[in-house]
């Protein structure tokens, strides 16, 4: 029954907010047409579309919340004004109890609270759909007596995502049927994105782990922190990490007061986003103005401080190849290499006439070069080379959607931060290094000496296992090898016949000329 009753009310709401006129115009049903106007009369529809898809959003509660915010990365997928509206939904909703987290943590441990922390704020700094954040003192044990952060689930979480999901899913089959462009816009596999993400987030030893990845990675950076994860308490429910001293990143005012560089600061953005991106092909995919704070400890004053790691992202070395070549490229004005790019990638089908892609992405991207170079926004580059490839049939990986919408936050963030900033001339250098260490006789020299272990395992055996690949050969092969074997004693049973033949024919010829001429004697 609460099924039946959520259903209808998320019903009232598209209607409310008018968001079947978003597919009505491909809604092949006339009568479904006319019964939605019917049942909606008297609304009013004068804001944007994608300002009331956001509000309706909001409406439904944290989960829909959420999906309107993984959907805001598919600008493959969606319209650029939708798009960035649902870019701006925020997941913040009201504390739980602080009576439930303490709970929480109890199960978690299996020991009072008390015995866990020696002092426990009950009002929590951070409230979001799935998890809120209190700070805390440890009491004893190796970490006795450090100040942590404290990150617990929201309680009874599985079943009201599982009932949405349920939901979302019906939804997205209605769609799919009844809208002529349900599947182009591939309303199931978006919710089964969504789902595998939600649930991913459900599992904060997965978040912890993430966290402790990009914190070895940065390192050496010195630019970024990270908060230390700390193993012993950290649960699917509960999390518990260094607590950081910072200053959210916009609060632009307040950081320039106390004396940061902010347009270094604009600049080790751009830097830490291509070194993980590039370098490391593991990067942090949530880098909004929420999840970024500014140190202001004397110890590290001034660098970045990283937070939630719930999404990641992950590249391949090809993809990160394909993507710092594709760039370069492209401020290059090499067009027909970007093309080539595409159909090497195997994106883009093998048939595809070069010189038509050529054609298509100068058409998308020359514009840009009427601007200054700092003007030219890379995550709307990479957004237009992705719309161009879907013309041309090719479904964009997902990992490098999530990095152009984490590359349009970067270019946001940074150029709030500094309108002068020329992103592009910050990432260059980068680029063209990496380019190099990639072809370079370093790069050789780092794969050679990874699969150095490898190798001195693997020679000193080969004789023997070459000796034993031919004493057992597989059936296979040996069938084959018969077959094989059969077929060359055929061929040489014809090539003697052929040359016993053409031996006899030419004896026969010498013994014919013997005879006329013995005759003619």
């Amino acid at each position: 029954m609460s099924r039946l009753f959520r259903g209808v009310f998320i019903i009232w709401v598209v209607l409310r907010y008018g968001l079947d006129e978003l597919v009505l115009s491909s809604f092949r049903n006339r009568g479904i047409r006319l019964l939605t106007r019917i049942v909606s009369v008297g609304r009013r529809l004068d804001a944007p579309r994608g300002q009331r898809l956001r509000e309706a959003l909001e409406r439904l509660g944290p989960i829909f919340v959420k999906f309107g915010q993984v959907l805001s990365t598919r600008r493959d997928l969606l319209p650029p004004d939708i798009a960035d509206e649902l870019a701006r939904l925020q997941d913040r909703v009201p504390p739980f109890p602080s009576s439930v987290a303490v709970a929480t943590i109890e199960r978690a441990f299996g020991k009072p609270l008390d015995a866990v922390f020696s002092h426990f704020d009950p009002v929590p700094v951070a409230s979001a759909s799935i998890a809120q954040v209190h700070f805390a003192t440890l009491r004893d044990g190796r970490h006795g007596g450090r100040e942590v952060a404290v990150k617990v689930l929201r309680p009874n979480m599985l079943p009201v995502i599982d009932k949405d999901l349920s939901l979302m899913r019906m939804m997205a089959g209605w769609v799919e049927r009844l809208s002529a462009d349900g599947k182009r816009l591939k309303p199931r596999e978006v919710v089964a994105e969504f789902d595998k993400y939600l649930h991913d987030e459900l599992d904060l030893v997965r978040e912890a782990a993430n966290a402790a990845q990009l914190r070895r990675n940065m390192q050496g950076l010195e630019l970024v922190l990270i908060p230390e994860m700390l193993w012993d308490y950290c649960h699917t429910e509960v999390m518990v990490m260094e607590r950081m001293h910072g200053l959210p990143i916009n609060r632009v005012d307040e950081l320039r007061r106390l004396g940061v560089d902010i347009p270094k600061l604009a600049r080790d953005g751009v830097t830490i986003f291509f070194t993980q991106v590039f370098r490391d092909g593991f990067f942090h995919a949530d880098m909004h103005p929420g999840n970024i704070q500014v140190s202001v400890d004397p110890s590290t004053f001034g660098r970045y401080i990283s937070l939630d790691f719930g999404i990641v992202g992950t590249l391949t070395e090809f993809d990160k190849e394909y993507l710092a070549q594709n760039f370069t490229a492209f401020f290059r004005r090499d067009y027909k290499r970007v093309a080539e790019l595409h159909v090497e990638s195997g994106w883009v089908p093998a048939d595809t006439r070069i010189d038509e892609l050529e054609s298509a992405i100068r058409a998308v991207c020359e514009p840009y070069f009427d601007r200054p170079l700092k003007e030219i926004s890379l995550g709307m580059v990479l957004m237009r080379l992705f719309q161009t490839s879907r013309r041309f049939q090719v479904e964009i990986q997902p990992q490098l959607v999530l990095l152009q919408k984490t590359l349009l936050n970067i270019e946001g963030l940074g150029r709030d931060l500094d309108p002068e900033l020329d992103l592009w001339n910050t990432a260059k250098p980068f680029l063209e290094t990496w380019m190099v260490e990639q072809v370079g006789p370093k790069k050789l020299l780092q794969q050679l000496k990874a699969e150095a272990p490898q190798y001195a395992k693997l020679l000193p055996a080969l004789p023997r296992l070459l000796h034993d690949y031919l004493q057992h050969k597989p059936h296979e092969l040996r069938r084959e090898l018969d077959q094989l074997l059969a077929e060359q004693r055929r061929t040489n049973r014809l090539l003697q016949a052929i040359v016993y033949g053409g031996v006899g024919f030419l004896i026969g010829l010498v013994v014919m000329q013997l005879l006329v001429r013995v005759r003619l004697w």
